[in-house]
């Protein structure tokens, strides 16, 4: 007995060492993707012109302006949103302990996306930090309505109940928004929003996102000691002194908050946060303070990868981002969905 406290000093300090060795790597492998994905797309600029237009921008010249007008807010918001989508799915799988569970698989972007449909047909022209507050409504409404749902049947809500009720959100929510677009002739216009894309994030829209998400994110990790308690079961948090419906509901403000003020700036993009978040966990364990900003780093190289190569596999032509991410994120659904039925 008197030796296990060295064993445990000298796991954690392992556990230490192994997250921040990956942590650092991860940071190094997401800033050379942000060069890379600022430096290539229709018209290649080379790394040290990247570098000058970043660190001594000149207006006068064409490449700078390209840089700093274009491509740089664009992959600051494919790496802001990346993070968002990727954290989000991190607490939501952490408070419902569903490995399922992801805004974009349960419906939480269908809902914001419903709403911002709605806010295109009838408030065309809409300022962008109130596009951002009518998409963070949405998302609330449509969890509120998917853990009723899952609850309603006897026996309380599972895992597989919430997941049900979310696709079962997700496709009606979807079809909603396309009646809309259709009914008032708004289909090119939300067409961008279904896909996903991060073609249209200017600065404006990063003065909003970034210090919302970068703050929210700082957030979860804060709470990532009482999640991870929630995750190992209700009586075990109960009994450590969590009170776990009060952490409950903010993790789920965090989860509305991050999916709609992304879906406000980028559309729907499904599947990162399912997929990151195991793999996070793969990397540095099960406490989520640990994987909440791993998630945040591997979301956020993700989402800036995928608009590369959504931008050099056809140029001058662009695929959305969502098709990139779903072909990684769809076989990863369907195995983690049979892995988990083998469980039940």
């Amino acid at each position: 007995m008197l030796h296990k406290p060295a064993v445990y000093a000298g796991n954690n300090r392992w556990l230490h060492i192994k997250f921040i060795c990956f942590m650092s790597l991860t940071i190094l492998c997401l800033i050379g993707s942000i060069f890379l994905a600022v430096a290539f797309g229709a018209k290649d600029i080379h790394l040290e012109t990247v570098w000058a237009a970043v660190f001594d921008y000149n207006p006068k010249l064409t490449q700078h302006q390209i840089i700093y007008e274009l491509r740089l807010p664009r992959v600051i918001g494919a790496a802001i949103v990346g993070a968002a989508f990727a954290v989000a799915g991190a607490v939501m799988q952490g408070v419902t302990r569903n490995p399922l569970a992801d805004a974009g698989v349960l419906g939480i972007n269908a809902g914001a996306m419903f709403v911002v449909a709605l806010s295109f047909a009838f408030f065309p022209h809409m300022p962008y930090s109130y596009l951002m507050i009518v998409s963070f409504i949405g998302a609330v409404l449509s969890t509120v309505l998917i853990f009723i749902i899952g609850s309603a049947t006897s026996g309380g809500l599972t895992s597989m109940r919430l997941t049900i009720a979310g696709a079962v959100m997700a496709a009606l929510l979807h079809s909603l928004s396309s009646g809309v677009a259709i009914y008032y002739d708004l289909s090119q216009d939300l067409a961008f929003w279904y896909a996903g894309g991060v073609a249209g994030v200017k600065w404006e829209h990063l003065k909003f996102l970034v210090p919302i998400i970068l703050i929210t994110i700082v957030f979860a990790t804060v709470l990532g000691r009482s999640i991870s308690l929630i995750s190992m079961g209700d009586d075990v948090a109960t009994n450590l002194g969590v009170k776990t419906n009060r952490t409950r509901i903010l993790g789920m403000i965090i989860v509305v908050t991050l999916a709609g003020v992304s879906v406000s700036a980028v559309g729907s993009i499904g599947f990162v946060g399912l997929v990151i978040p195991h793999i996070a966990r793969k990397l540095v364990g099960v406490n989520y303070r640990l994987i909440i900003p791993m998630s945040a780093l591997l979301g956020a190289m993700l989402i800036v990868l995928a608009d590369l190569g959504a931008r050099t596999v056809n140029p001058p032509k662009e695929l959305a981002i969502g098709i990139m991410v779903a072909l990684v994120g769809v076989p990863f659904f369907l195995y983690i969905a049979r892995k988990v039925g083998r469980e039940l």
